[in-house]
């Protein structure tokens, strides 16, 4: 049995963890479950899968789990999240959002356990800080997004000297085709609705401004060792083909199924075997489908460009960049700035950046920090 660790239980990607191993309790132990505010789910959760730790964002709710789950060891905040991320375990699934996943990582990492992540936040503020750890500990960092599990399973057997190009679709989200002026009147409601994938909020309107896409080109330099202007981003709104690689002698070996995020999860709790999974498969012959394929309108969503812009200036422009995105997509989540408001202050965000940083675990939580505060001065700025 696999002994499994999840952060970020009650989530999207976590929920969907859940899924795999409660179809496949044979080859799985949960071991420990975070959550933060989902009590009522969570409770659910440990009275089937039974973790010997659980652990809560709130001492309130580690009260109440404690009275209802004596057996079971109850943690709260910061000292539980990193108790499970080092608990004995084979794999961490780290599905928590945004940049709260990166400490509870490298702790798991230093622990010496294998991680599975759908937090791309890690590896976008702290790619070198995690890599370089995984090497020294000598453990496996696995991709849980569908186009890096593409990726990873397109390169499988190969040497990195191999790789010509890294193919990395995208589904154009919901405002594929729309010009700058339809950009302004669009709403939250509208932006929540991904057109292929069901996920979380932040992620799906990091999806509907292309950020998501550029943050998952950050994350494929720092999980392939690969230059960024050897990732190549297409769009592909059908969402078949999850990811390619092209390789020196021309050939091209594509990943393809269903949008469905269990499959790319049950690759990385399986790795490095492949699971019997009994998911709908992809029909070529009844779905009529045409597989289509685009560049992406980087003028009019630049927030692509602006990871490449990032990791080009390099240093901290990476974690600024998200850090500042994060604190944007909140406002917008809140209803206090316009979707367009997000890409127009992105924009600016990075000319405060261009000097070297401490790129310490230390160092890139003071540059989030900071992005985050510069992005609210130059959207006060941008509104008045």
């Amino acid at each position: 049995m696999k002994k499994t660790a999840i952060l970020g239980s009650t989530g999207s990607i976590g929920t969907q963890t859940l899924d795999i191993i409660k179809r496949n309790m044979e080859d799985f132990q949960v071991t420990a479950l975070t959550c933060g505010s989902r009590i009522d789910l969570f409770e659910k959760q440990i009275e089937i899968f039974k973790p010997g730790l659980a652990v809560t964002a709130s001492e309130e709710n580690a009260r109440i789990l404690s009275g209802k789950f004596p057996e079971i060891d109850v943690m709260w905040g910061s000292e539980g999240l990193f108790a499970a991320a080092t608990c004995d375990c084979d794999i961490v699934v780290n599905s928590l959002a945004g940049i709260l996943g990166l400490e509870p990582t490298y702790e798991a990492v230093k622990a010496g356990n294998n991680v599975a992540f759908a937090n791309k936040e890690t590896l976008v503020a702290g790619g070198a800080l995690i890599m370089d750890a995984a090497d020294r500990a000598g453990v496996k960092i696995l991709p849980v997004d569908s186009e890096h599990s593409a990726i990873f399973q397109c390169i499988r057997g190969s040497e990195n000297s191999e790789i010509k190009r890294i193919i990395l679709t995208a589904s154009g989200g919901p405002f594929r085709g729309y010009t700058r002026r339809q950009l302004e009147t669009v709403t939250l409601e509208q932006a929540l609705k991904h057109p292929k994938w069901n996920m979380g909020k932040k992620i799906t309107i990091d999806s509907a401004t292309l950020m998501n896409k550029g943050l998952e080109v950050i994350e494929a330099k720092w999980l392939f060792d690969i230059a960024p202007e050897r990732i190549q981003v297409v769009v592909h709104p059908q969402s078949i083909v999850h990811s390619g690689v092209e390789f020196y002698d021309t050939s091209v070996i594509a990943q393809m199924g269903l949008p469905d995020m269990r499959v790319p999860i049950s690759y990385a709790l399986y790795y490095p075997d492949r699971a019997i999974n009994e998911f709908k498969s992809l029909d070529f012959f009844s779905t009529g489908r045409e597989l289509t394929f685009e560049k992406p309108d980087m003028k009019t969503f630049k927030c692509i460009a602006f990871a490449y812009e990032a990791l080009e200036r390099g240093s901290c422009c990476p974690a600024a960049l998200n850090g500042a995105n994060e604190a944007l997509v909140a406002e917008f989540l809140s209803g206090k700035i316009k979707y367009t408001d997000i890409q127009d202050t992105l924009e600016r965000v990075l000319d405060n950046y261009d000097q070297k940083f401490d790129m310490s675990l230390e160092g890139i939580l003071e540059t989030d920090r900071k992005a985050r505060e510069d992005a609210m001065v130059l959207l006060k700025k941008q509104l008045s």
